[in-house]
């Protein structure tokens, strides 16, 4: 019996829909939250709870954890020292690292000539009024963030910069984005191994800045122009994860890309397609550890 774990959240609606599924194929369900993982490298041990995590056929990362932050990155390096011990783990650990960080994301993109919004980051707050100013709307982003969670949409303004101060109290670095006009909706681009698989919309509130399901969003499904797929493929294929989503605006200048997901989404793909992602992604990793065997 092949035995795969998957690291997640307990509770977690993606989390739980993919150790469900892994049971279904493999009879085994095993599903491990990373901050119960121990490291004893004098042993070479990695375990979680009464999980060998050393022991297992691989490894499925959903989650590494509920919220990001910096913490997600120690998480992913226990995942790295059992992935370079022979253990199959899916994404790559060293690959998802450096997604994860906003900051290493996009200028991994950017220097690979991926269209983006226009973007400032610096730690200094003069430099990040000037950008805001310049900007005229902007957003505000942490580095460890998701469904733009401690997002702060800033208008520029007489308040700029004591709302920059106030951010500043609990983020050394200003990401700062220039608010883009999305009309309708934005674009989930999915990926399964590098391929293309579907493509699903975030439509938003028409009372939310933003189009994610926290703040009201909705999913609907969607076909995007071939050249929309190309970049995204491209932008997915600078970090080579097992299973992705490339997050993307149709603006009038042409598509932007916000970001690479370090792991993806089941829930939009689920709702709105005929296509079961959980599944198809845990017989991609099954097949994968089959052939290396």
């Amino acid at each position: 019996m092949t035995k795969i774990a998957v690291v997640g959240t307990k509770n977690g609606w993606s989390s739980e829909k993919l150790a469900d599924t892994v049971s279904e194929i493999t009879g085994s369900r095993i599903l491990i939250e990373m901050n119960q993982a121990c490291l004893d490298l004098e042993q070479q041990r990695v375990w979680a709870k009464d999980a060998d995590l050393m022991a297992m056929d691989g490894i499925m990362i959903k989650k590494v954890g509920s919220r990001y932050s910096p913490d997600l990155l120690d998480r992913l390096e226990i995942l790295r020292y059992i992935h370079n011990a022979g253990v199959p783990v899916f994404s790559s650990p060293e690959r998802l690292i450096r997604v994860v960080d906003r900051l290493s994301c996009t200028v991994t993109m950017k220097t690979a000539g991926i269209p983006m919004p226009p973007t400032t980051i610096t730690e200094d707050i003069e430099a990040a009024i000037k950008a805001v100013n310049a900007y005229g709307l902007a957003i505000v982003k942490p580095l460890y963030t998701s469904k733009a969670r401690g997002m702060l949409l800033l208008e520029s303004g007489p308040d700029t910069a004591s709302a920059l101060e106030a951010y500043q109290k609990d983020h050394s670095v200003f990401y700062i984005q220039k608010k883009i006009h999305i009309k309708e909706h934005d674009l989930g681009i999915a990926f399964l191994g590098g391929q293309y698989l579907t493509t699903y919309a975030r439509k938003k509130n028409n009372d939310a800045w933003n189009t994610t399901t926290r703040s009201g969003g909705t999913y609907a499904a969607v076909d995007p122009s071939d050249g929309v797929i190309a970049l995204a493929e491209k932008a997915q294929a600078l970090f080579g994860l097992d299973f992705t989503c490339v997050d993307i605006a149709l603006t009038e200048k042409g598509p932007l890309v916000f970001e690479v997901s370090a792991f993806g989404g089941f829930r939009g793909i689920q709702e709105t397609r005929d296509i079961d992602p959980a599944r198809l992604y845990a017989e991609y990793v099954i097949d994968r550890i089959d052939h290396a065997h």
